[in-house]
C-alpha cells in the first residue's frame, strides 16, 4: 500500500506534538491503538452518537449503531460494523465544515471518551513520555477525534483516518483508506522514516488481532485487553499481555445470563399473549 496515501495523516497530526518531560530518547517511540486499547469501546460510535444528538440521523439508525458498539465492547472488533458506521458518518458529514467537525471532536472527548480512558493504558503512555519517548496514537478513528485525544492526554501526535476536505467542507470521501490493519504498519513506517526512529527499539500496543502487522513491526509489542486470537498469538510469541478489564469474566457471564433471562422472559410473555388468560 503506497505511503503517499497517509502523507496527509502525518502532516495533519504533527501539529499536536508536545515536548516530553525528559531528554528525548533518540530513535525510540511508542504507538498506541485507541479503541479497546486506550479507551473502552469504539470512538467512532461515540462520534455517531454525537451526530445523532445533533439530529443528523434517526433513532432507529442510532439504535443500530448502539447495538454495534455493544457487540464491540463485548467481543472485540468487527470491521463490518466499523465500516458500516464509518460509511454512514462519511455520508452524513458531507457538506459539514472543517471547524464544525473539530468542535464535535472536542465535545465527543469531553462527554463520551474522557470517562472511558483506561487508567492503566494512560499510565503506560505517560511513562513513555516521562523517560523521553514520543507517543503516537495510531487508529482508524477520524483524525480530528484522534488529535483531540492526543492533545488532551499530552501525547506527541496522532495518526488517524482522514476525510477529504474541499474549500473547508467535507466531501464524504476519504483520503486514502481507513487506517486499519496493515495500513497502520505502513503509516508507522512512514513516521519512523520521517523521524529517524529505530522500530526495533520502539513499542506498540493494541487489543486486536488485526493489528498484528503493526505489533510485529516493532521490537516491543504489547497486547492490551486482547481479543481471543491476539491473546493466543501473544502467548505463542511470548509478548506481554495487560488486561485492564477488571471483573471481565464475571461481567461477561452476568451479561450473558441477563440476556438469556430477558430472552426467556420475552418468549414467556409472547406465549402468554397467544395462550390468553388462564381460567
Amino acid at each position: 500500500m503506497p505511503e503517499e496515501k497517509y502523507a496527509a495523516v502525518v502532516e495533519r497530526s504533527t501539529a499536536t506534538q508536545q515536548r516530553p518531560a525528559a531528554a528525548q530518547q533518540q530513535g525510540e517511540a511508542a504507538f498506541f491503538d485507541v479503541d479497546n486499547t486506550l479507551m473502552r469501546g469504539a470512538s467512532i460510535f461515540h462520534v455517531a452518537r454525537k451526530m445523532h444528538q445533533r439530529g443528523a440521523f434517526t433513532l432507529p439508525q442510532a439504535a443500530g449503531m448502539a447495538w454495534k458498539q455493544f457487540k464491540f465492547v463485548l467481543r472485540g472488533e468487527n470491521m463490518n460494523d466499523v465500516h458500516s458506521v464509518r460509511d454512514s458518518a462519511l455520508t452524513l458529514a458531507c457538506g459539514i465544515t472543517e471547524e464544525d467537525v473539530k468542535v464535535l471532536g472536542e465535545e465527543v472527548y469531553d462527554e463520551m471518551i474522557a470517562s472511558r480512558i483506561w487508567p492503566g493504558t494512560k499510565a503506560l503512555a505517560q511513562q513513555h513520555l516521562r523517560v523521553g519517548r514520543k507517543v503516537w496514537l495510531v487508529t482508524a478513528t477520524p483524525i480530528e477525534v484522534a488529535t483531540v485525544i492526543s492533545t488532551r492526554l499530552g501525547l506527541t501526535g496522532a495518526l488517524g483516518t482522514v476525510g477529504e476536505i474541499s474549500e473547508g467542507l467535507y466531501t464524504g470521501r476519504l483520503v486514502g483508506d481507513i487506517l486499519h490493519g496493515p495500513a497502520k504498519a505502513v503509516a508507522v513506517q512512514a513516521i519512523a522514516d520521517a523521524e529517524g526512529l529505530e522500530l526495533k527499539r520502539c513499542w506498540a500496543y493494541s487489543d486486536s488481532y488485526n493489528d498484528i502487522p503493526l505489533l510485529s513491526l516493532v521490537g516491543h509489542p504489547v497486547a492490551i485487553n486482547p481479543d481471543t486470537r491476539l491473546r493466543k498469538h501473544a502467548r505463542d510469541h511470548n509478548w506481554p499481555v495487560y488486561d485492564f478489564r477488571s471483573g471481565r469474566r464475571a461481567a461477561t457471564l452476568g451479561l450473558k445470563a441477563a440476556t438469556a433471562g430477558g430472552a426467556v422472559y420475552g418468549l414467556w410473555k409472547g406465549y402468554a399473549r397467544i395462550r390468553g388468560p388462564r381460567v
